[in-house]
Order: C-alpha cells, then structure tokens, then sequence
C-alpha cells in the first residue's frame, strides 16, 4: 500500500513539474537585419534648365545688361575624401544688350571642382566660352561669332536622390571681334556676369 502511495505521488510531482519545465524553454529569438541605406554620392550623370541675370561691357556701347536662361548637362565623378570632379557644358539665349550691342546667345564647356558636405556641392569652375553678338550703328548691323573664357563659382543642394537646385556666379570674357559699320570696321570685345539659378535631375 505504501509504495502505491508512493508512486503516486511521484507520478503527480512529475505532471506538476512538468509545464515548470515547458515554462522553461526558451523559444528561438528572431533577428531582423535592417540594410543601411546607401550613402549619398554626386556621382553620376545630369541634366538641367537654368535662368538669370546678365551684365557687362562692350566696346562703343553703352553698358549691357538683360535676363539669360538656357540648359546644361554634366557628369560628376565624388572621391572617398568628398572631393568631386565634373565636367558641364551650357547653352544660353538672352537679351542682354544695350542700344548698339546684343548678345544674342553664348554657350560654355567648363571643369567643375570642389567639395561635398553631404548634400550640399561647392565648387569653382573655369574653361572655354562662346557666343555671338550683334553690333548695331547708323542702320547697319552685323553679327560676330566669338570664343573666349569663364570662370565661376557656386553651390549646389540636392533635396533628394534625384533633384538637386543650384545657384552660379560665371565671369564670361567672349575676347575682341570686327564688326563692320558705317564708319569702318570696329573692334568690339565684351564681358558679361552671370548670375543664375538651375534645376538638375541627376540619373
């Protein structure tokens, strides 16, 4: 009788021990990776619109002055230290000008240097310009094709991973060209600031 006694009880302390132990068991943790996300870079391809202001001097003219707006296209290469390296090219209509002197278009392929904070780009820029211009005097008037150089600075802002806006100071000098008038042949040489401001949609 008492060892029934016994194991009955030893076979209830096992099934009250039992869901102690179940309690026990630790179930397997589930670990979740979360990828960083992708460090902004300027890297890359872009294309944009632009539009400003112009002023400046032309020889045997009032000083000019008027709106520009045009495009521009480039690519940028970004270093490990922020550095970053491109190369732009422009195209330019306006109306800047005076009573005897318009210039009607200009156009630029300059080196991009400088560096990034994150998302913010400050740089310097410098290289070959051109344009045409038109001299007027007396009732004749003739265009002129000429070639030169700029130099320039900005700062460029990407507000996601694709946009970005821009503002630019260029100092564009379109050398000295002949134009033909009643009075003879003038030499004509011109300069223009550019103060502009630009979209960009980087690929």
């Amino acid at each position: 009788m008492n060892s029934k006694i016994i194991a009955g009880l030893g076979l209830a302390a096992a099934l009250i021990a039992t869901p102690a132990a179940a309690a026990d068991l630790s179930y397997p943790q589930q670990s979740y990776a979360y990828a960083p996300a992708p460090a902004f870079t300027w890297t890359g391809f872009y294309l944009g619109a632009n539009v400003g202001y112009g002023f400046g001097e032309a020889d045997f003219s009032d000083d000019t002055d008027g709106f520009v707006g045009g495009i521009q296209a480039g690519y940028n290469w970004q270093f490990a230290n922020n550095f970053v390296l491109g190369i732009e090219a422009d195209l330019q209509g306006t109306n800047v000008g005076s009573p005897t002197y318009e210039l009607d278009y200009f156009g630029t392929i300059r080196a991009r240097a400088g560096f990034s904070f994150n998302q913010v780009l400050l740089y310097g820029t410098a290289g070959f310009a051109y344009g045409s211009g038109t001299y007027e005097l007396l009732g004749l008037s003739n265009s002129q094709t000429s070639t030169g150089w700029t130099v320039g600075g900005g700062g460029e802002y990407a507000f996601d991973n694709n946009w970005s806006v821009k503002a630019e100071y260029l100092y564009v000098d379109l050398g000295t060209e002949s134009y033909a008038t009643l009075a003879g042949p003038l030499e004509v040489g011109t300069t223009t600031n550019v103060l502009r401001a630009g979209v960009n949609y980087r690929f």
